[in-house]
């Protein structure tokens, strides 16, 4: 599928960074001799926290494959993560109005990689600049940095659908990988928000939910919604 590996790929660049970082500081470890004694012991600690942090990187950036479902008129999940919103909402950029939303909190234990919710092409890319507040806060979306996708449902063309990522207080970059134009498929990857986040699903007011507060979901898997 598309964009697979990319995750990995930005993984294995923070780990060689990291590993470049660390080398230096060994380098200027054994030259300092007078503080050689301190210094490899030190080593030895930095080392291990060098081991666990790229561990965890890779385990961060993992990325499997969404195992999408069949139907018409399904929208899945968007992100991996916990729904703690279910609401109405005013959404003028993209969706032109009142909409519904289903908004996720992806924390660093969840797969960061985020997926198309239906078949759709890409209709509106817009990158905000803001601030980088807890994403456990709902309102976070208002103020921190955030990526709005619109999409126009294949199904349905004369639809909107939108997916907003939303940087948090770790979360420091957002990487799009779709731009306007491109047609992309249910559960196709669309986008990585590195190291914790929300993602914020808007959907037309005569779609019916079928999530509730409190849901664990699976990005490009578990079924969201649909159109009545």
């Amino acid at each position: 599928m598309k964009h697979a590996g990319k995750a990995s790929q930005a993984a294995l660049r923070l780990i060689i960074a990291s590993f470049l970082l660390l080398a230096a500081i060994l380098a200027a470890a054994y030259i300092a001799k007078f503080l050689a004694g301190a210094i490899v012991a030190l080593t030895f600690f930095l080392v291990g926290v060098w081991i666990l942090f790229a561990l965890f990187t890779f385990y961060f950036f993992r990325d499997p494959t969404a195992t999408v479902p069949r139907g018409k008129n399904l929208v899945v999940s968007p992100a991996h993560g916990t729904i703690d919103v279910i609401d109405e909402t005013s959404e003028n950029e993209f969706m032109g109005g009142k909409c519904k939303r289903i908004s996720i909190f992806l924390n660093v234990f969840n797969v960061h990689v985020q997926q198309a919710p239906t078949t759709a092409q890409v209709a509106y890319l817009k990158h905000t600049s803001g601030l980088f507040l807890n994403a456990m806060k709902t309102d976070s979306a208002t103020h921190n940095e955030n990526v709005l996708i619109g999409l126009v449902p294949s199904e349905n063309p004369t639809e909107k659908i939108g997916v907003r990522l939303i940087a948090g207080l770790i979360a420091r970059r957002i990487i799009p990988w779709v731009v306007v134009g491109d047609t992309i498929a249910a559960g196709e990857r669309i986008s990585l928000v590195q190291f914790g986040s929300r993602a914020d699903l808007y959907l037309p007011l005569h779609y019916k939910i079928s999530a509730n507060i409190g849901d664990k979901v699976v990005g490009g898997e578990t079924i969201l919604a649909t159109k009545e």
